[in-house]
């Protein structure tokens, strides 16, 4: 026992005492050395979840809230048929194309809870910040506009119209996506 460290395996008890590494019991794991604040610093911030929307810009918030409800709106009914003594609706998910927008909507919000949460971030990006929501943002617009258009029995079919939860998704996937497209394209236009 000592008051100091006398090499690289000794350690110290919660008594703040150093001890030889024979002394070692084997349910404790080894401190971080105190020589290394850095170190435990970012490991610890990396660790630590800790929820705060204000990390958000309000550019990203928007993106949020809008990719949220363009998830949830994917599983309301988008179309809807009329028949004789009732009506059948089926949901956003009825295009298969649409899960890869279930997907994106989810990868989304994942990044975002990430950005909130975390001072470093677990993983990095092969990407920008912004240009990966833009890029998820405009794909999930696109194939929710495709969606909206090609109603199940094609375009002129008179008997099937839109439901609920295609008019949410198309506003939510245009919201999610104007904040960060509108300045793209002032940008690319000066």
């Amino acid at each position: 026992m000592s008051e100091v460290s006398n090499g690289p395996d000794w350690w110290q008890a919660a008594d703040g005492k150093w001890y030889p590494p024979e002394q070692r019991p084997s349910a404790t794991p080894p401190p971080v050395a105190p020589s290394s604040p850095r170190m435990s610093g970012a490991s610890s911030s990396r660790s630590s979840f800790a929820f705060d929307m204000k990390k958000w810009s309000q550019p990203e918030r928007i993106t949020a809230f809008a990719t949220l409800v363009l998830l949830i709106s994917l599983f309301l009914p988008w179309f809807t048929y009329s028949y004789g003594v009732g009506s059948v609706s089926v949901d956003g998910l009825w295009h298969g194309w649409m899960y890869l927008v279930f997907i994106l909507c989810i990868v989304i919000l994942v990044f975002l809870v990430a950005k909130a949460s975390y001072s470093v971030m677990p993983f990095t990006l092969p990407i920008g910040e912004v240009q990966l929501l833009l890029f998820g943002t405009a794909i999930n617009f696109v194939l929710t506009l495709l969606a909206f258009v090609l109603k199940p029995g094609g375009i002129g079919f008179s008997g099937i119209g839109w439901g609920f939860g295609s008019f949410l998704a198309l506003a939510a996937s245009v919201v999610a996506a104007a904040p960060l497209g509108v300045p793209a394209i002032k940008a690319r236009r000066r």
